[in-house]
This record gives C-alpha cells, structure tokens and sequence, in this order.
C-alpha cells in the first residue's frame, strides 16, 4: 500500500531569468542592485536563474551566490550552460536547467486551439471598479475579476487582478495582471509611466517601457511568452 504522506511531482513555477554577459560577481551586484532599486518589494525573495549561454568567462559561482543572497533574492541555478559551466554551477550548490525548445508549428496551433477552447469554456469574470486614485504605499487586488480604477495609480502604488486592468488615468506604479496565471489578460492605461507591468508572471520594469508608448495611452499584453505594447484602441 502506497504511502501518500510523501509524494514528490513535477511542477511548474514562473522564474525570473537573469541575461547579463559579465558575470563578475561585482558587475551582478551592481546591475542586480540598479533593478531592485524599481521595484524592491516585486523582487523580493525573488526565485532567479542566469542565463549563462553566451557567457565566455568562467563565473565564481560561489561569490554571486552570495551576492543574491546579500541582496535577499534565491539564486535557483543556470540554464544553457556547458558541460563544464553545469559542473561548476553544481560545484556551488545551483541546480541546471534545461532550455525550453522551440515549438513547432504543429504545437503553436494545438495550444491556440486549446487556449481558445478555454478562453470560451472560462466563466465571465467580474470588474471591480475603484474611483479614486491609488496612492503611493497603496495596493488594490481584485481576485478573480478585473479591475477599473477611474484615476491614477501614483508612483509606488500597485494595483493587481487576476483579470484584466483598465486604469483611465496615468499609470505611474505597478500594474500585475493575469495574477492567477492567466496569460491572454492585459493591461489597459491612459498614460504609461509605469514602475513595472506584469502579466502572469512575466515583467518589465520601467526602463524596459520608455519607448514608442512611453507617456502616451497604450495596451500590454502577452505575445509568444513576451510582453508587447500596442495602441490602446
């Protein structure tokens, strides 16, 4: 008889991916801390894992381990590394993981169908709607629905749905949407001057934002396992 006290299954958990070619333990810190300087509680506790494919010098594993840990982020391990990178990640304690591979055409319209099938079988969600502007320190979450805030989301302040997010203002703070994992959610803003945008675990923060929309009314969503802005229309 099976003990189901115990059990260990496989699983899959949204992890941040850090790309950064100079792998020196002081060029990671300073990088690292220029990021959590954005947005310090997001990444807090963060899970992480480098990117360590075009990396040409060999990493101290061992001294960026412990940066993460000064700066209160778990380094996870490394993906795309070489045997001897994997040996020596290993050697520090990190786990390696694989690459996710290219999908095939096949597979990119077996999972639109089964998105789509999804998408029609979900049930309509509700809207929260918030008519006031959210100051900074503040934090709205509507759970399973979507958000309507009729104002503006102030510069540390974070608004958050399992649904969509409609902000009929500028969006200066945070906005996470699709917080349950749903991916086919976006955000929706008058003015993009964001801190940081999520959707279903994959972000940006604002230095990734500045561009064609920045100041300007604009749509997120997620394309490909990839953030895209677009005209808000």
């Amino acid at each position: 008889m099976s003990d189901h006290s115990f059990e260990l299954k496989g699983s899959l958990f949204p992890l941040s991916v850090l790309y950064c070619q100079d792998l020196s333990a002081a060029a990671v810190k300073t990088q690292l801390q220029q990021k959590l300087a954005q947005a310090p509680a997001f990444f807090y506790r963060a899970p992480v894992v480098i990117n360590v494919e075009s990396v040409t010098q060999t990493p101290d594993f061992a001294a960026i381990a412990e940066v993460f840990k000064e700066l209160e982020l778990v380094l996870v391990g490394v993906c795309g590394a070489s045997a001897e990178l994997k040996k020596q990640a290993q050697a520090a304690g990190l786990a390696s993981l694989q690459l996710s591979k290219s999908k095939t055409p096949a597979k990119e319209s077996k999972e639109k169908e089964t998105k789509t099938e999804a998408a029609l079988a979900a049930p309509v969600m509700e809207t929260k709607v918030v008519e006031q502007n959210i100051r900074s320190g503040q934090q709205i979450y509507a759970k399973g629905a979507d958000l309507v805030i009729r104002g503006t989301v102030g510069a540390g302040a974070e608004v958050i749905a399992d649904g969509n997010i409609h902000i009929y203002g500028t969006l200066r703070g945070k906005a996470i949407a699709g917080a349950a994992g749903d991916s086919q959610k976006r955000v929706f803003c008058h003015k993009l001057e964001a801190e940081l945008i999520s959707i279903a675990g994959s972000y940006w923060l604002s230095d990734s934002l500045q561009g064609e929309y920045w100041g300007k009314s604009a749509c997120i969503g997620l394309q490909d396992d990839k953030l895209v802005l677009a005209d808000l229309l």
